[in-house]
């Protein structure tokens, strides 16, 4: 008799995006923080957790600037990024099939732009998911009042008890998430709304206020403030 090998974890990072909120003049992931670039300090991290069999950067086709921006990644490269996230994390998955990653095998998709990520956090998500019979992903719940905004106004209080901020990374079976994308189409905005349409219910796994999204020019000021501090 042979003892089943146990799924093996992968992190895929979508890397095709052109930043055009960031005002930092190019893709915000290749901008300059704390000495090296937003993607470089994100997959810094993923390179300390021990758990996962390698990390797949999904890039846009004509890219040539990663290498000079992450020179340290040790990791996989595919250029087969999408017009969309939905689009390059599907590629990507396919991409990590082809590198001999199997259906039933994890992968951790994680936002470039989310440079604060620390190793203990993915270990958190790992955790708690992989006994999980759907996966997961960080996230916060929420504290603030939220209103409904029309016309600049704010014209309804909207409950907050059942509401969490989506991070990432999130964690799905490699099969799952494929089939959840292929239905699910490039209108999403992350891997777990894609899960959701399938009638699953990913497990939310508490992350922290320090994992933010490197989006608006506000986040770089306040993104290096925070690398300053550690």
């Amino acid at each position: 008799m042979t003892t089943p090998t146990p799924p093996r974890c992968y992190a895929l990072v979508p890397c095709a995006g052109v930043g055009a909120r960031a005002g930092s003049g190019g893709p915000k992931q290749y901008a300059r923080l704390g000495g090296r670039s937003v993607v470089a300090h994100t997959l810094a991290a993923l390179a300390r957790v021990s758990r996962l069999a390698g990390t797949l950067v999904v890039l846009a086709s004509g890219d040539r600037d990663f290498e000079a921006k992450a020179p340290e990644h040790r990791g996989w490269v595919a250029r087969c990024g999408g017009a969309t996230r939905a689009a390059s994390v599907a590629q990507g998955l396919a991409a990590l099939r082809e590198q001999g990653a199997g259906a039933d095998d994890w992968v951790l998709v994680h936002d470039a732009a989310r440079c604060l990520l620390r190793p203990e956090w993915v270990d958190r998500l790992l955790d708690a998911c992989l006994d999980d019979a759907v996966g997961g992903l960080l996230a916060l719940p929420l504290a603030d009042t939220l209103k409904r905004a029309e016309a600049g106004r704010s014209v309804a209080t909207l409950e907050r008890g059942d509401k969490w901020a989506a991070q990432t990374p999130q964690m799905f079976r490699i099969g799952l998430l494929q089939r959840a994308l292929a239905e699910a189409g490039d209108a999403v905005t992350d891997e777990a709304s894609a899960v959701e349409a399938l009638g699953l219910a990913p497990r939310l796994v508490p992350g922290e206020l320090e994992n933010l999204k490197v989006t608006w020019p506000a986040d770089f000021a306040l993104a290096a403030r925070l690398l300053e501090t550690r």
